[in-house]
């Protein structure tokens, strides 16, 4: 999905196509669809699917930055989305999470790599990256799929707070602090 309520897409025959969307609404709404149908047509879902819905703005997160999250959770039912289990879009409080932390369902830290803030995305997201087996008394049945909107508001980069917060840190991801991003926070997940 393109700014400006418009999509492109290749067909399988690698034509390209283009949708052009009366509001952002409606081209948000057919993303959604779009990832929906991937799901339904994979034989298994092993990963994580992820949809942007609007690109944000700045660098792309990674394991170890600060975000503040507005979100809300599905249940993913018939084929397509089901009850709503989990939000706080309406709520005074963001969620706030640190990027593989492992505060967080794996689906998340995975599926939020790479956005930005003020960007949005749509997370289908299997049982085993999710609650697995054992689901959530009362919210969520085991081995459920479940599909997650999710708009990071605000981010703190783990460079600028380079060891700043150093106790909460986990020996994994506690190497000093380098110029450079590295991949370390991710090779033990």
């Amino acid at each position: 999905v393109q700014p400006n309520n418009y999509s492109t897409f290749y067909d399988d025959q690698r034509q390209n196509w283009s949708i052009m969307f009366e509001s952002e609404k409606a081209a948000v709404d057919f993303s959604k669809q779009v990832c929906i149908a991937k799901c339904n047509s994979s034989p298994a879902l092993d990963s994580v699917l992820c949809q942007d819905l609007l690109l944000g703005e700045g660098q792309g997160v990674e394991g170890g930055d600060s975000l503040e999250v507005a979100y809300t959770g599905w249940l993913f039912q018939n084929n397509g989305l089901g009850q709503v289990f989990d939000s706080n879009v309406n709520k005074d409080k963001l969620l706030r999470l640190k990027l593989g932390s492992g505060k967080v369902i794996k689906g998340w830290e995975e599926g939020m790599l790479g956005m930005k803030k003020g960007g949005r995305r749509f997370l289908i997201i299997p049982p085993a990256w999710a609650y697995g087996a054992q689901g959530v008394a009362g919210r969520v049945p085991p081995d459920t799929t479940l599909v997650f909107e999710v708009e990071i508001r605000r981010v703190k980069l783990a460079k600028e707070c380079s060891g700043s917060d150093g106790l909460s840190v986990s020996s994994r991801d506690s190497p000093a602090p380098s110029p450079v991003p590295s991949s370390d926070g991710f090779s033990s997940d």
